[in-house]
């Protein structure tokens, strides 16, 4: 960009003022200062002190966002949307003009956008690709850096060796008041400026559940009554504030929602907050009513959000904490007890407007047992995605990147075996072409190596519907209260044999019913049909994001659908360490490295019993399930994994009848034999012994047939 377009731009900023009600505002002058002398700085702020609204003003007073942009990223979709919108009308000026956002499906900017939200996956999936150097923007923003998620984690090494090579590139992390010290440290002792909360005391109360059972945890039931006696409680004191009650997911959320809609609470409006809800069902959190809410949330609301109004939390102590097992190498979405860091943060929650209290749904002496901060996504998870970029990327060896928290070196070897496996890398762990091709999808690299497979095999447009279905929760729903009902509306679609071919099914009906049907209509239509509409939308969103992928790539989109056995040979090649062997005795599957699994009981393939499967995923909740499986022939494991094959020969003799020397052939994968006993043709194997074989037993023994 030239001198002149850059006075341009600074000319053309709008006026820019601060809500002196915001802590972060009575820190100006000395962030503006930080700004000015440092290529780093670290604001540490609880949610609420205004960090995340007013510093990318702050930067665009300071200059930024003239040359290039200000890139701010959020952990969470709905957060990016919410936070770009609130920036723009303080700024005064229409959202996607002066502000603007991208986030997974959906983009709201113009090409002289100042600021752009994001989430912090669209930097670094889409930006670093497209843009190494990230020239398009001379600041970036980490905000909720402290949540440690993967992909923050990996951002702050990437711009740790960045910097050195773009000094004219300003870095600004935010992050609650915890652990700042670490982000300081990695920086190079970067300047930490810490802004007080905007907070209001908060009296914090316990309830245990009591389990009328008296044995194990308690269940659903004893926390949905938990809740609607702490709803009670807190009515006692406010029969007008909102509350905020935190649950560990979606399903959890519809019940607890059901269970108080019974319970005759009068004037009150019973809302859900979850990821991915409608921007316009989320929009409604934010703009209050005339009657009392409570509004039940994942975590999105911990830190991400700040809901107007709330005066109450009520917090089950609960969430998903998605964890991968080593030894059965799983991921795990177990429901865990929050550390004392996010119980924290979600009873600072109600102290936004007024004194507040929050309600605990455990007990005291068990919360000074929990960890004091959640355990960074890095040190829990698959890191497949993260090692296939940096090689890509040609960031170096993965043991010397400048990672926060570095992984173990054993989750860094297992990473490279699954890359191995899905021929993204060589043995020597170089990229393969298929490898760079993978990493440019925006897909989880399973879903990468199909989607390459199923373009060779000629059904990409099948897998790419498939992988689709496969990046986002399952969009038919089975309501606790009419299970009945939700499997009758789905039996049509059921297939004994695949899981993958009830959903291409089940995408043929959506399509032609989308097609014909006004926008309105369809959304009844899932209602009636126990779909989820909005994770059908997102279905064809993200399908019709891949298909412009392929387009990108040049391959081919013939709208014609394949045959049963190349459109699962296509999945195998990324699901090849979850096949399956049915076991005789039990019904159980033996699977790789000699684990054991079950088909999960809404499998269309519960109770068929094929010999040989592979399942999308094995998840170990109460057992090991694989889930969402289809039945496959052991010689497509051999044509797929042929590169991962071990083969054992064994009693090589002459053989009169064929007229040559014979063995036979062991070959298995990953400890399972795929093949237990096959004749081969010995001379093709090892043809000197062979050779001996055949001179002492046909020609000395005279075992030959002239």
């Amino acid at each position: 960009m030239s001198f002149a377009q850059v006075e341009q731009r600074l000319q053309s900023r709008p006026a820019i003022a601060y809500d002196e009600a915001l802590p972060i505002s009575a820190a100006h002058d000395e962030i503006m200062a930080a700004l000015a002398k440092h290529p780093v700085l670290i604001v540490a702020g609880e949610t609420g002190s205004g960090k995340t609204t007013q510093l990318p003003k702050m930067l665009l007073e300071a200059g930024y966002g003239c040359r290039g942009r200000i890139g701010c990223t959020q952990p969470r979709r709905i957060a990016a949307t919410a936070m770009a919108s609130r920036v723009a009308e303080e700024l005064q000026t229409e959202l996607g003009t002066v502000v603007g956002y991208q986030v997974r499906f959906r983009e709201r900017i113009s090409a002289d956008s100042n600021i752009k939200f994001m989430t912090d996956g669209v930097l670094l999936l889409a930006e670093t690709i497209r843009d190494p150097q990230l020239l398009a923007y001379d600041a970036i923003l980490i905000d909720e850096a402290h949540e440690r998620s993967l992909n923050i984690d990996f951002l702050l090494g990437y711009l740790k060796t960045l910097l050195p090579q773009r000094p004219d590139l300003k870095l600004v992390i935010t992050s609650a008041t915890i652990d700042t010290a670490k982000f300081s440290a990695h920086f190079d002792h970067a300047p930490v400026i810490t802004v007080s909360g905007r907070g209001f005391p908060v009296e914090i109360e316990y309830q245990p559940l009591s389990n009328a059972a008296e044995e194990g945890e308690p269940d659903d039931k004893d926390l949905y009554r938990g809740i609607a006696d702490a709803v009670r409680r807190v009515s006692r004191i406010d029969a007008h504030g909102d509350i905020l009650v935190f649950l560990s997911g979606e399903r959890e959320i519809r019940e607890a929602g059901e269970f108080l809609s019974r319970q005759s609470l009068a004037h009150t409006e019973i809302l859900p907050l979850y990821a991915r809800l409608s921007s316009a069902e989320q929009q409604r959190v934010f703009h209050p009513g005339p009657q009392r809410r409570i509004i039940l949330c994942t975590n999105v609301a911990e830190t991400s959000l700040t809901v107007p109004r709330i005066r109450f939390v009520i917090d089950s102590g609960l969430a998903r904490i998605s964890r991968y097992a080593h030894r059965s190498r799983i991921q795990r979405l177990p429901i865990e007890a929050i550390s004392q860091a996010s119980a924290n943060q979600r009873a600072g929650r109600c102290g936004r407007v007024g004194p507040g209290t929050c309600i605990r749904l455990f007990d005291e002496s068990e919360f000074s047992l929990r960890p004091e901060f959640t355990e960074p996504e890095i040190l829990r998870t698959s890191l497949g995605s993260v090692i296939l970029r940096m090689l890509v990327m040609g960031l170096g060896e993965v043991e010397d990147f400048p990672f926060i928290d570095s992984p173990a070196p054993r989750m860094i070897n297992e990473a490279y075996d699954l890359l191995v496996e899905l021929q993204a890398i060589t043995r020597e762990r170089e990229p393969t072409e298929s490898g760079r091709q993978m990493d440019r999808w925006p897909l989880d690299p399973r879903l990468g190596r199909m989607v390459i497979e199923g373009a060779r095999l000629g059904c990409l447009e099948d897998v790419l519907v498939l992988a689709a279905a496969l990046s986002i929760q399952d969009p038919r729903e089975r309501p606790l209260d009419r299970q009945q009902a939700a499997d009758q509306a789905h039996q049509r679609f059921r297939d004994e044999d695949s899981d993958f071919a009830a959903l291409l099914k089940l995408w043929l009906h959506l399509k032609a019913q989308r097609r014909e049907s006004t926008a309105n209509q369809f959304r009844k239509l899932c209602k009636r049909e126990f779909l989820n509409w909005q994770r059908v939308l997102e279905w064809f969103d993200l399908y019709q994001q891949l298909r412009d992928q392929a387009r990108e790539e040049k391959l081919p989109l013939k709208g014609a659908h394949g045959n049963y056995e190349h459109v699962h040979q296509a999945l195998l090649s990324g699901m090849l360490s979850h096949v399956g062997l049915r076991h005789p005795e039990d019904g159980s599957y033996t699977g790789a490295r000699q684990r054991s699994f079950h088909i999960f009981p809404g499998s269309g393939l519960f109770g068929r019993k094929p010999k040989w499967i592979m399942a999308a995923e094995v998840v170990e909740t109460s057992r090991a399930w694989g889930r969402i499986n289809a039945r496959i022939e052991p010689s497509w494991i051999e044509q797929q994994g042929e590169h991962l094959l071990k083969r054992h020969y064994f009693d090589p003799h002459w053989s009169r009848k064929s007229g040559r020397v014979q063995a036979w052939e062991q070959v298995s994968m990953f400890g399972l034999a795929i093949v237990e006993k096959r004749r081969v043709d010995y001379g093709r194997i090892a043809a000197a012994e062979a050779r001996e074989i055949f001179l002492l037993e046909a020609l000395v023994r005279g075992d030959l047939d002239l």
